[in-house]
């Protein structure tokens, strides 16, 4: 049997999409935790002090490089899932999923961004940044990713529910934890703490669900 060709290239393309989209997860992930833990967020972060840290500031630059892998993985992972629901997916839906992605993937960048201002802001050396200069960039790397980029992934993950739900490529269960998922996203990421963390579980049980799906699929084809 001819495993080579076109046919075969289609019948990766789910587990490509897994791949990406657990490599994704992890990074967000890992970006989110040193985010988190870089520029505390919040009334005791009010002082730029503690940011003269060597610990927070090397969590924020580790967090910084993790982004751009991050999103050139979310990007790979966006695409094969489009590919992985083929041609009977409804193109309002999809055009609302691919958006929603690449707004995402844009706030992640001008997040990174933002942060990284505060550290590559003039200031003498070994001091803290002016407090004015610390809020306006705590504040707007977390404005653009809690406020913006969640709520664009909130999208992405209902309209990737909804796609799953009318078009029978996912199970209920799974339609169920995104609905919830988007939920959080939508009204509670930006008030809560660490609970933007929904987004790369979300991400990481979809890509364990399409793997094994393709591995599925793989098998009864090579049979």
């Amino acid at each position: 049997m001819q495993r080579n060709g076109p046919g075969r290239r289609a019948l990766e393309t789910p587990r490509a999409a897994g791949l990406a989209g657990v490599v994704f997860a992890l990074l967000l992930t890992a970006t989110i935790v040193l985010m988190r833990l870089g520029i505390p967020e919040g009334a005791g972060a009010a002082g730029a002090g503690g940011f003269t840290d060597t610990t927070r500031r090397n969590a924020v630059r580790a967090a910084l490089a993790l982004v751009p892998f991050a999103g050139i993985f979310f990007l790979w992972f966006l695409g094969a899932v489009r590919a992985h629901v083929g041609d009977v997916e409804d193109r309002f839906l999809a055009t609302v999923l691919l958006g929603s992605g690449l707004v995402f993937t844009a706030t992640l960048f001008g997040a990174a961004a933002s942060a990284g201002a505060v550290l590559t802001v003039a200031h003498p050396t070994g001091s803290a940044p002016s407090l004015t200069t610390w809020d306006f960039g705590r504040h707007l790397a977390y404005t653009l990713m809690m406020d913006y980029g969640m709520r664009m992934a909130a999208v992405f993950v209902s309209s990737m529910s909804v796609i799953g739900t009318r078009m029978g490529v996912l199970p209920r269960w799974l339609t169920a934890v995104g609905a919830v998922t988007a939920l959080v996203l939508l009204f509670v990421s930006s008030s809560v703490p660490w609970s933007e963390l929904v987004f790369p579980a979300w991400s990481l049980l979809l890509s364990a669900h399409i793997l094994l799906v393709g591995g599925r699929r793989r098998r009864v084809t090579l049979t």
